[in-house]
């Protein structure tokens, strides 16, 4: 496969997969703005933009102002983090990347999946926050997610099982390793401390809530609830679920690499961040330093992804 092909691919569902995790963490912010206390809807802001490592345009949030400036405050945050074309990580700009590699591999893609993500951008493009404040800006964050949700079923159903299938999950799982380690550390690090409700907020975000009443009943005990999200292999959104995918893709891809050393790295990297979460995490006396290692070491990761399949040398190979 062409190096090209390969790294469109792996960063179209890269960009794609966080688009569905900003629009999932706004669908829950907007939907707390209706009857939440000013001090959890800080609290969530503080947490999307820490996930994201960025800051809120205006500086730091400050949890004290009225209901009034709180509400004022929610709609410059959410327009910068929906539409603002000067902000890279806000939903429609991780969208539109994601939309212009599939537009460049369309040859890799199904038709399906082209035609899913192009209607929807033909709807979002020329949006702008006023035009969804107004109605029910958090059914259509959820219909933005319900769209991604669409385009991965797409994905699974009609693409050929090759390598550009593999380089398609392998960014998405890799996507999702660095955004959960980055909310669930956010989520524990902010100031104000994490209540009920946020930690109900913190399943939803991880589509897990419904698992977590499956298995654990109606009592949210944070402990629970990370050892869910974190390290339950038969959640497949859980970090270890991220994982042990991650792996399943690079073992599927082999050595067939520019340079097969590097693959062979990625391999092992991946394996010892799966050992860490199998055999540290419930023995872990510091959490949250050992999420900080697997994040740097995710990081790690896409550089061996990057070095192995993508940027090996100047030409291009055909598979």
């Amino acid at each position: 496969m062409l190096a090209r092909s390969a790294q469109g691919l792996y960063w179209m569902s890269r960009y794609l997969e966080r688009s569905e995790f900003i629009a999932r963490l706004l669908e829950l912010q907007t939907r707390a703005l209706v009857d939440r206390p000013l001090a959890e809807i800080h609290f969530g802001w503080r947490r999307i933009y820490g996930s994201l490592g960025i800051s809120p345009p205006a500086g730091d949030l400050e949890a004290d102002h009225s209901d009034d400036y709180a509400l004022a405050d929610s709609y410059t945050l959410a327009g910068d983090l929906t539409f603002e074309p000067s902000n890279p990580n806000s939903m429609r700009s991780c969208f539109a990347a994601g939309r212009e590699n599939a537009r460049q591999m369309r040859h890799c893609i199904s038709s399906g999946m082209w035609m899913n993500l192009n209607l929807a951008w033909l709807d979002i493009k020329n949006l702008d926050i006023q035009d969804i404040w107004a109605r029910e800006p958090e059914a259509f964050y959820a219909g933005m997610v319900r769209t991604i949700k669409t385009f991965d079923g797409f994905a699974a159903a009609t693409m050929y099982r090759d390598e550009g299938y593999q380089f398609l999950r392998l960014g998405a799982f890799i996507e999702r390793i660095q955004l959960m380690t980055a909310l669930v550390t956010t989520h524990c690090r902010v100031p104000e401390g994490a209540g009920d409700h946020e930690w109900t907020s913190l399943l939803r975000a991880c589509q897990a809530l419904d698992a977590f009443e499956g298995v654990h009943g109606m009592e949210r005990k944070p402990e629970r609830i990370l050892a869910l999200v974190i390290a339950d292999p038969l959640l497949q959104g859980s970090l270890l679920g991220s994982l042990t995918s991650a792996g399943s893709c690079l073992d599927a891809l082999g050595t067939e690499a520019g340079i097969p050393d590097t693959a062979a790295a990625a391999r092992r990297l991946v394996g010892r961040m799966t050992a860490r979460v199998v055999y540290d995490w419930t023995d872990s006396t510091d959490r949250l330093r050992l999420l900080d290692e697997i994040a740097r070491e995710a990081r790690d990761l896409h550089g061996l992804v990057t070095g192995a399949w993508f940027e090996y040398a100047t030409g291009e190979r055909q598979a």
